[in-house]
């Protein structure tokens, strides 16, 4: 088992900057793929980031690509998202998710694949 536990959401204006960090506990995050989800008010779950477990390969969504900073410490059992120029648009609650993975490569991006999931922590953008 795998817990997962977000944290540095909160509050900020458009055009700021947040970390979240993602601390796991119960195995080493070194075996697995890493992903970054939201969910905005209304809106279904979506993919925005994820990182295989090398950290050499990233994916990352058009809406975030270039703003969005997706990083492992596979040392310190975390995964952090840097966050500049944020949108108002990025209103969501932000959750990571964990997923085995055999190679350093694979990225998955659909929620069925991850089997691990955070609690969550909110962002909100003010314009």
């Amino acid at each position: 088992q795998v817990q997962l536990v977000e944290s540095g959401g909160g509050l900020v204006q458009a055009g700021g900057s947040l970390r979240l960090a993602c601390d796991a506990s119960g195995r080493t995050l070194s075996g697995y793929a890493m992903g970054w989800f939201r969910q905005a008010p209304g809106k279904e779950r979506e993919f925005i980031a994820g990182i295989g477990r090398g950290a050499s390969n990233t994916d990352y969504v058009p809406s975030v690509k270039g703003r969005f900073t997706i990083s492992r410490d596979n040392a310190e059992n975390t995964v952090s998202l840097q966050m500049n120029m944020l949108k108002p648009e990025d209103t969501a609650v932000y959750r990571c998710a964990a997923v085995p993975a055999s190679t350093l490569g694979y990225i998955a991006r659909r929620i069925q694949e991850y089997a691990y999931w955070g609690q969550g922590t909110r962002v909100t953008v003010s314009s």
